[in-house]
């Protein structure tokens, strides 16, 4: 595939970001961009490697890799882009937000850098747009059953897709004033400017899918109302119940989940009213953000451009490796540390950091209580847990604390308890290998199933639940 040699001859070249004294002054997207002549030469370091486990094993929503790369190496950018979207539904989400396992599974990646497959899939679709190639394309059928898809998240939004393109009449449901979920709500507008999604959005209507907006489905619209209008429900949700930290000292004012800061900065970027919300700023503060994952990175992005006075980041778990963990050979995705954009812009990052308590004056939280961990099992081969170091004890000053720490389901949902579905031992939906739930017609997809994951995954099963919807309509 691409060039022979290619891969020999041509080094990797990422594009970087924009200066940091300038990025954090705005919520514009970081990221540079490669030039056309520089995409190409990417695309021709893609080997002719026999088994492409980038797209075998690596990418969640199986795109065909080695192929589009070809055809950008050779100039088919419209072959490239029929290819790219014969598996992804949404290129500019992922090839701006995915970690890229593609990449961490490419067969050049064993003994050099891989090929740049999540730019190269960027610059495919972002062509489609430019040159006009991507225009709606409503079904030339319509089937009589309409169905009610609940959230508009990656796995909402690529269900409805995907069931509308098959002839379906979709509507879909969103709490929110806008559609995208996490995609409009919860990722920084200087990883995902929410034009992308507007753009998406407003695609899908053109093919004929309905978004109704500030709908809170179980309270403004009952299950009776849902069942009466529509055969086939399916709930999207997403994962919305954050992991609490229940330690003293918690109820302290200035403690705040990190959703509810991300998702109030999405709301003031996009012009919405957050007068009736409880203000979070960073500004003039002394941050920290406990949890080490991309949630955590975007509230350490977030706080910079608050204009915070300082910043530290907090996880428990042990720092990775520098390069791939002899656990994680190739081509499994690497336990690796990874310094976000974010993390690049300052701050103190520590591992194996336990909370202990949080203290502060006039009811607002002014500092915490921390030590250091191990982690160590009762006996050889027995599962790792954390425990205190003695005498690792320290404390820290700090006027904001963020908790990033995961997620634990979906939350309470008034639907959900009417409906009276089953949950697993998690507290997330749980649904057979059709997606179906314990009640009839009834199906369900994404985090709200399978527990809080990367935006690509939840697209991916998206997409497979509206597969089984309509084998289940088609039966």
């Amino acid at each position: 595939m691409g060039k022979v040699t290619g891969f020999m001859e041509i080094p990797r070249k990422d594009p970087g970001y924009r200066p940091r004294a300038e990025r954090v002054k705005d919520f514009k997207d970081v990221a540079l961009h490669l030039a056309e002549p520089d995409l190409v030469d990417q695309a021709a370091r893609c080997m002719d490697c026999g088994i492409p486990f980038c797209h075998g094993g690596g990418c969640p929503v199986l795109n065909v890799i080695p192929e589009f790369n070809d055809h950008v190496y050779r100039g088919r950018w419209q072959e490239a882009l029929a290819i790219l979207t014969s598996t992804n539904p949404f290129p500019e989400f992922t090839g701006r937000i995915c970690p890229a396992p593609c990449e961490t599974s490419c067969v050049l990646g064993i003994n050099e850098p891989p090929v740049s497959i999540r730019e190269i899939e960027l610059a495919v679709i972002e062509k489609g747009f430019e040159q006009g190639w991507m225009q709606a394309e409503p079904p030339r059928k319509r089937h009589a059953e309409k169905i009610a898809v609940v959230g508009s998240g990656p796995a909402g939004l690529a269900a409805a897709y995907k069931l509308n393109r098959a002839g379906y009449h979709v509507t879909v449901y969103e709490n929110a004033n806008y559609a995208g979920g996490i995609l409009r709500y919860g990722i920084p507008d200087f990883k995902l400017e929410k034009w992308v999604v507007e753009r998406r959005v407003g695609l899908m209507e053109a093919e004929g899918v309905v978004f109704e907006t500030g709908v809170d489905v179980g309270r403004d619209m009952s299950r009776r109302y849902l069942e009466d209008r529509y055969d086939i429900i399916l709930l999207s949700g997403g994962a919305r119940e954050p992991r609490d930290l229940k330690v003293p000292g918690r109820d302290l004012d200035g403690i705040h989940y990190a959703m509810d800061f991300l998702v109030q900065q999405n709301m003031r970027n996009g012009g919405e009213s957050v007068d009736h919300l409880l203000p979070i700023t960073a500004e003039g503060k002394r941050v920290v953000v406990i949890g080490g994952g991309d949630t955590g990175s975007d509230c350490v992005g977030t706080s910079w451009r608050h204009g915070a006075l300082a910043l530290s980041q907090f996880e428990i778990m042990p720092e990775p490796p520098p390069e791939r963990a002899d656990s994680t050979p190739w081509p499994l995705w690497p336990l690796q540390r990874r310094d976000s954009s974010s993390h690049k812009e300052g701050g103190d990052r520590r591992w194996n950091v336990t909370t202990e308590s949080f203290s502060g004056s006039d009811g607002r939280v002014t500092e915490l209580s921390c030590a250091e961990v191990e982690w160590v099992s009762a006996e050889p081969g027995a599962r790792v847990s954390p425990r205190k170091v003695e005498g690792s004890e320290f404390t820290i000053k700090a006027d904001l604390v963020l908790l990033a720490m995961g997620f634990v389901g979906p939350g309470k949902n008034q639907l959900v308890s009417d409906l009276s579905l089953e949950l697993d031992a998690r507290g997330n939906i749980k649904s057979d290998k059709q997606h179906m739930t314990s009640h009839p017609n009834v199906f369900v997809s994404g985090d709200m199933t399978d527990g809080a994951s990367l935006v690509v995954r939840a697209i991916q099963d998206g997409k497979v639940a509206a597969e089984d919807v309509i084998a289940h309509l088609q039966a």
